[in-house]
């Protein structure tokens, strides 16, 4: 029966029949943890460790005791959340939007990232991918039909565009152009000449943009800038946003999308079909976070630690390289001198107890490297122990 699924599903595995190194695919990584095996490959904050805000705690609780609780809520979402993100995208992100007509919640920013695609692709349309990028970017293409043409993001341009880059890529069947900003996995903060670039190649082609934003919340020395917020980008962008990163709370699995209400039309009519009703309780829980987000102070303060740790450590080691994380808790590591990544991966597991991210599954530009969340556990010092632990491990491989 598998030879009848489509290409992209029928040349899948989930680890039922082979080993599957991805995080979130099976449950080989997660079998890991119980042999003593750091997990620094899955972007869940303070994962396994208990992190969420007394006051999101309690609202969920009460909330969860109330009538509603075993209800749907409308597919499109609470309003009085919606009403509560559209204050913070006017705060955050300079959009001022409707709450009725522009905003979507969904069941993480995951299934809104599909959703936001779905409208637009078919079988032939190209899609420009900045590479390095999350891998759901190039995936749910393939599912769509649609072409995957990567455009190269270079350490010696600070993974910034370059214009000629984008004209040089564009063709008659080019459709969309899918950006995750602040990049996953870089931590690529992209700047308003990056931006810039970006919206000229837009509207000149008149493309659609998917900007993924669900690192956006902790930008370091660099500007955030929302792509959509700039002249004549809104009505060609969908914008994707997660409460997962900044929040910590990707367990609740609520998410949104903003854009204009030409498109939010079409995407209300068929969320029902695609998406479902994201939790009651959840959306309820996230009203009061939004409230009082204050408790992200400390999740900030935790992550530019640790990615200060991380630049001073694994920047001492031979051979190996990375630059300083502009965003969320992620660090991008060069180690092509040492050999492929897959097979540092391995190393560092049986080595070093330690299980990060091979960089060839992020696509063009990422063989050769190593994604390292930094965000895991609550304590500090477990991460700066891991990353010494890789430290000696990668000094150890060199001096064999």
């Amino acid at each position: 029966m598998k030879e009848k699924m489509i290409n992209a599903f029928k040349n899948a595995e989930g680890g039922l029949f082979s080993s599957v190194e991805k995080a979130d695919v099976g449950n080989s990584y997660q079998e890991m943890e119980k042999q003593g095996v750091a997990l620094m490959g899955w972007a869940d904050p303070f994962m396994p460790d208990y992190s969420m805000p007394k006051h999101v705690e309690e609202a969920l609780i009460h909330a969860i005791k109330t009538p509603i609780a075993p209800h749907y809520t409308a597919p499109i979402g609470n309003q009085k959340l919606k009403e509560k993100i559209a204050e913070k995208l006017l705060k955050c992100n300079n959009l001022k939007v409707d709450p009725l007509r522009n905003i979507l919640i969904t069941p993480g920013s995951d299934s809104g990232l599909y959703f936001s695609i779905l409208p637009f692709i078919e079988d032939g349309d190209e899609v420009i991918i900045p590479s390095p990028s999350y891998p759901n970017n190039y995936l749910n293409i393939e599912i769509m039909g649609g072409k995957v043409v990567p455009l190269a993001l270079k350490v010696e341009n600070d993974y910034q565009f370059i214009e000629k880059d984008f004209e040089t890529l564009i063709t008659p069947k080019t459709k969309m152009i899918i950006i995750t900003h602040p990049n996953n996995p870089t931590t690529t903060v992209f700047n308003r000449k990056s931006l810039d670039i970006l919206s000229r190649i837009v509207i000149k082609y008149d493309l659609i943009l998917v900007c993924d934003q669900a690192f956006e919340d902790f930008c370091y020395e660099n500007e955030f800038v929302t792509p959509a917020s700039l002249p004549g980008m809104f009505e060609r962008t969908i914008t994707v946003f997660s409460f997962s990163k900044g929040m910590g709370l990707s367990g609740l699995r609520v998410g949104y999308l903003v854009c204009s209400d030409k498109i939010m039309d079409s995407m209300f009519a068929n969320a029902v079909s695609v998406l479902g009703a994201t939790n009651t309780v959840c959306q309820e829980a996230m009203i009061v976070a939004l409230e009082d987000p204050s408790f992200m102070k400390e999740f900030e303060d935790a992550f530019d630690y640790r990615r200060k740790k991380a630049y001073e450590i694994l920047n001492s080691i031979p051979n190996v390289s990375m630059k300083m994380p502009e965003s969320g808790f992620l660090c991008w590591v060069d180690v092509s001198k040492l050999g492929k990544s897959s097979d540092i991966v391995d190393y560092l597991v049986k080595e070093a107890k330690v299980s990060v991210n091979d960089g060839k599954n992020y696509g063009l530009g990422g063989e050769g490297h190593l994604r390292i969340v930094l965000g895991v556990y609550k304590d500090n010092d477990k991460v700066v122990a891991a990353l010494r632990r890789i430290k000696d491990a990668l000094i150890k491989i060199q001096e064999k």
